[in-house]
Order: structure tokens, then C-alpha cells, then sequence
């Protein structure tokens, strides 16, 4: 065999490698992700089995991506030091052991807490991802795997309900709540097992944490998004004890000083834990903004839905989910397509996407006020498919735009902040939403068309901005050098 065979064979292996560990994190990513929106469909069923009441029902949804949001941009911060083979492990573990504790949980209160654990698992996990995409490929292959990540993303959220309510027709309300937590074991060991073999090391030797992790930063941005989400997670329950809006100004004083902090850091020769010019590179702070308002209203449709089809329609929790499942059909259609053309499209690829999941939402709102009974998951198919055929053109062009242009030794703390947002807008989503739809008692026909209206109006917040970002795009000098700080 000659060098140059030798060669070539080596470098088949090695894209063969890179591949094996894309679709090992993105399963493990699938796995933390689909748990936003699976136990959705199984709320019912925990409030029967261990007598949760509403607020802690709504704990249980919101605390897992309040924690999650949390402790994104820190862990993708540690991965960008320690090296992201690593805390992508300890992610994966923390994740799969407080999947097997919600799996066996007692009471509403092991099970809150348990979860709150749950999103920490995941917030580890999730960075390390999109800053391994980084690290491993570059031009149009970054650009596919972008893609393949958006899409991952998208249907994991889409396709929970179904899947809680396969387990649940499967093994019953009894048993079938614990097997949707209980079922990531196995899908754990694996991603361990497997991480080990196809995951690169670190390419460079621990460094001085005092110096790197800025946990002065740390305590800050925690205290931001704590005190900015706890009066909308926890007001926005039915049942649970109030806490005063003002914690939320407080929170935004703690942002302020979070600001203030990082900048006072770098001009000292600190490594801040969010450098913020990195705001200032191409796309990044539209498309962070287009997806944490977008992640407020898209997840909050199926937090509804799932709940309306089970308690007011007496679907059981596999129809709920199927009634559901036309979104997920959509997304799934159209994420594997943008993935490929969003470096044609760009941002009017978001834009039209966004434009199409407001019709489908407003046609899901006639739906609900016309049509009663068991016939309403039939007549919302149509409706929810085009929806879910916008919101894969969404998310997955969103996530490729918004990181395309992300320093490597930056991927890390870019894709940390960039699912921050994206968890946080899942919170406070849930909670607004949730508000609107408890407030008319059990929730019912009214409620869930008052709370559709609240998610089409958070659309159209989306679709907003990103016309805006489109405008700039289009003027002469509407893009902007990437800062060479960076």
C-alpha cells in the first residue's frame, strides 16, 4: 500500500470518526431535549399517581428548563476549558441518574427535585454539542451538521408528546409516567460507552481554572436568570404560593451587574465568562433573539394541547399525543431540507418560516372556537401540520445563522448562551401560557384558544425581529466585521 493509500484511508477514518460522533451527541442531545415536552403528556398521569397538585405539575415542566437554562453558558464555558469529551460525560451521567431518581420518585416533591437535577444534566450535555460541531468540521460540512443539530432540536420537542403517550398506552398511567424517565438508561450507557471511543480529547492541557471560569461571572448571570424566571415560573402556576414581581427587577439589577462585571474583568486581562463582543459577530444576537422568543411560544403549544385533548376532550394520553403528532410530521419534513438550504436562503428561509407557523397557529384558534368535542384533534391536523412544516424551517436555518460565524475556542460559551435563551423563553413561555390557560378554571375550549392566541402572538414577536435582521442584512452595510477580539 502506498503512503499516499495509507493516507487517504486515514483520513476516510477520520471523517468516518466525526460522523459516529455527531450522531452520538446528537442522540444524547435528542434524549435531554425530548424530555422538555414528553412529560407533558403524562401530567395527568403523575397528578394521579403521587397526587402532584397543578403548581408542582408546572415544577415539573418549567423547573427542568429553568435549571437547564442555568447552567448552559458555565458548562459550556468548562467544556471550552476542561475539554468537551469530558463535560459532555458528566453531563450524560448526571442526566441518567436523575432520570432513574424521577423514574422511582415517591412523592411531587423527589420528583420536582429530581427533575430540577435532570435540567442541570442537560444543560452540561448541550453545550458541549454545539461547540464539538465547532471543533470537528468546517465549511459546508459545519454547515450540514448545523443543520442536523437545528433538526434534532425541532423534532425532539415536536415528537415528545406521541412518544409519552406510546409508553403510557403501553404500560399504563401507573407505570408508564415512571418509564418516561426510566427509558434514558439505557440510552445513557451507551452514549458513555460510546462518547469514550468517537469523542475527540481535549487538544490542549488543563489551564488555570481561578483565572478562566470568572466565577464572580458565575454568581452573576445564576442570580440573573433565577430571579428573572421564579416570578413567571412560579406565578404562572394555579395553586402555588406568589412571589413578588419585583424579584424580577432585582434580576434585571443582577443582569446589569453581570454586564458591568464582564467588562470590568477584560479590561483588567481577565477571560470573562462571556466575552461581549461576542454579541457583535454576524447574526449572533438576532438570531439569540429570534430563538428565545420563538422557544417562549412554540413549546408552550404543546404544554396546552396535550393537557386540553386529556382533560377536556377525554382523549387518552397515546391520542393526545398523536393528535399532536402533525407538527412534529411537519418539522421534521422541513428540517431535513433547510439544513441544506439555509446557506442559499439565509434569513428569509427563519422569516418565511416563522410567517408560516403564525397561520397555522391562527387557523389552530378558529379551530378551537368552531369545532367541540372529539372531533377537534381531527380538524386541527391540518392546521398544526403547517405550523410544524414553519417551525422546521426555523429553528435549525436559526441555530445554523446564529453560530455559523463563532470563533472554535468561543463555541463552547456561544452555544451555551444561545440555549440559555432558548431554555429561558421555554420557561417563561410555559408559565405565561400556562397562566392564560388555567385562568379559566380546568382550562377547557376557551382557555386553550385564549392560550394559542398568546403563543401566535409571541410568534409574531419572532417574525418581527427577524424582518429586522433581514432589513440590515439587505442594507449596503448592514453586516458587521466580526470583532478581532474574538
Amino acid at each position: 500500500m502506498t503512503n499516499r493509500q495509507t493516507s487517504q484511508d486515514s483520513t476516510a477514518d477520520e471523517n468516518d470518526d466525526r460522523w459516529r460522533a455527531l450522531a452520538v451527541c446528537l442522540v444524547a442531545g435528542f434524549m435531554t431535549l425530548l424530555d422538555v415536552s414528553i412529560v407533558n403528556v403524562a401530567l395527568p398521569a403523575i397528578a394521579k399517581g403521587i397526587h402532584a397538585s397543578s403548581s408542582e405539575l408546572q415544577w415539573i415542566v418549567s423547573g427542568y428548563a429553568l435549571t437547564f437554562g442555568l447552567v448552559l453558558v458555565p458548562s459550556g464555558r468548562l467544556g471550552d476549558v476542561l475539554g468537551r469529551r469530558t463535560m459532555f460525560i458528566i453531563g450524560v451521567v448526571v442526566f441518567g441518574v436523575s432520570s432513574l431518581v424521577c423514574g422511582l420518585a415517591p412523592n411531587p416533591a423527589v420528583l420536582v427535585a429530581a427533575r430540577l437535577i435532570q435540567g442541570v444534566g442537560g444543560g452540561i450535555l448541550n453545550p458541549q454539542v454545539s461547540g464539538l460541531i465547532q471543533e470537528m468540521f468546517s465549511g459546508s460540512e459545519r454547515g450540514r451538521a448545523f443543520g442536523l443539530l437545528g433538526a434534532t432540536i425541532g423534532i425532539s420537542t415536536a415528537v415528545g408528546p406521541i412518544t409519552g403517550g406510546a409508553i403510557l398506552s403501553w404500560l399504563g398511567d401507573d407505570a408508564g409516567w415512571r418509564w418516561i424517565f426510566l427509558v434514558n438508561i439505557p440510552i445513557v450507557v451507551a452514549a458513555v460507552v460510546l462518547a469514550r471511543l468517537w469523542l475527540p480529547p481535549a487538544k490542549h492541557k488543563l489551564r488555570d481554572l481561578s483565572a478562566d471560569l470568572d466565577p464572580v461571572g458565575v454568581l452573576l448571570l445564576g442570580a440573573t436568570v433565577v430571579l428573572l424566571l421564579l416570578p413567571l415560573v412560579q406565578n404562572g402556576q394555579q395553586g402555588g404560593t406568589a412571589l413578588p414581581w419585583w424579584l424580577a427587577v432585582i434580576g434585571a439589577l443582577f443582569g446589569a451587574g453581570f454586564v458591568w462585571w464582564e467588562r470590568r474583568y477584560r479590561a483588567a486581562g481577565g477571560d470573562p465568562l462571556v466575552d461581549l463582543s461576542l454579541f457583535s459577530v454576524p447574526g449572533y444576537t438576532p438570531g439569540a433573539v429570534i430563538g428565545t422568543v420563538y422557544f417562549a411560544g412554540f413549546t408552550g403549544i404543546f404544554f396546552v394541547l396535550t393537557i386540553h385533548f386529556q382533560v377536556s376532550l377525554g382523549y387518552s394520553p397515546l391520542m393526545a399525543g398523536l393528535a399532536v403528532t402533525p407538527f412534529a410530521a411537519g418539522s421534521a419534513i422541513t428540517s431535513a431540507l433547510s439544513g441544506r438550504l439555509v446557506g442559499r436562503f439565509g434569513r428569509s428561509m427563519v422569516t418565511g418560516g416563522l410567517l408560516l407557523v403564525l397561520i397555522g397557529l391562527i387557523a389552530v384558534d378558529v379551530v378551537l372556537t368552531t369545532v367541540h368535542g372529539a372531533r377537534t384533534g381531527w380538524a386541527l391536523a391540518g392546521p398544526l401540520l403547517v405550523a410544524g412544516l414553519g417551525s422546521g424551517l426555523v429553528i435549525s436555518p436559526n441555530v445554523t445563522l446564529t453560530l455559523q460565524d463563532v470563533p472554535v475556542r468561543r463555541a463552547g460559551t456561544a452555544g451555551g448562551m444561545l440555549q440559555t435563551g432558548q431554555r429561558i423563553g421555554t420557561a417563561a413561555g410555559i408559565a405565561l401560557v400556562g397562566s392564560v390557560f388555567f385562568s379559566s378554571g380546568s382550562g377547557g375550549q376557551d382557555g386553550a384558544s385564549a392560550a394559542i392566541r398568546v403563543t401566535a402572538a409571541l410568534v409574531t414577536v419572532a417574525l418581527i425581529a427577524s424582518l429586522v435582521d433581514l432589513r440590515g442584512r439587505r442594507r449596503p452595510h448592514g453586516r458587521h466585521e466580526v470583532s478581532p477580539s474574538l
